[in-house]
């Protein structure tokens, strides 16, 4: 097996702007599976954080704990838009300091070649 040419976004965000992300995300060439665009998937969850000194938190206060209902959402990526996908995320997630994690993928054999 071999690396892939994409990646795996993952995102979490708070539900108010899950629909801003996904479609910033779509728009910017992620989640694109052959004939098929704006690809993801989602899971509920709970993010917590406790905003300090020179944070600005788009929601809770400074040093008070928050938890806040997220959905993390994953989709595919080719490496070579990443950068302008994340710039178009960062211009629809409300948070100061949004969670992205990048997983490289391996390229599994084609559904036809099995």
């Amino acid at each position: 097996m071999q690396f892939s040419d994409s990646v795996l976004l993952v995102i979490t965000v708070p539900k108010t702007h899950t629909d801003l992300v996904r479609k910033a995300l779509g728009s910017a060439g992620a989640g694109k599976i052959g004939n098929y665009s704006h690809c993801s998937h989602s899971t509920d969850g709970i993010g917590r954080f406790l905003p300090q000194e020179g944070a600005n938190p788009h929601l809770g206060s400074l040093e008070t704990l928050e938890e806040v209902i997220e959905e993390r959402i994953e989709t595919f990526c080719p490496k070579h838009l990443v950068d302008s996908v994340l710039e178009e995320v960062y211009k629809a997630h409300p948070y100061e300091e949004p969670v992205i994690y990048i997983y490289p993928l391996y390229q599994p054999p084609s559904k036809k070649t099995l």
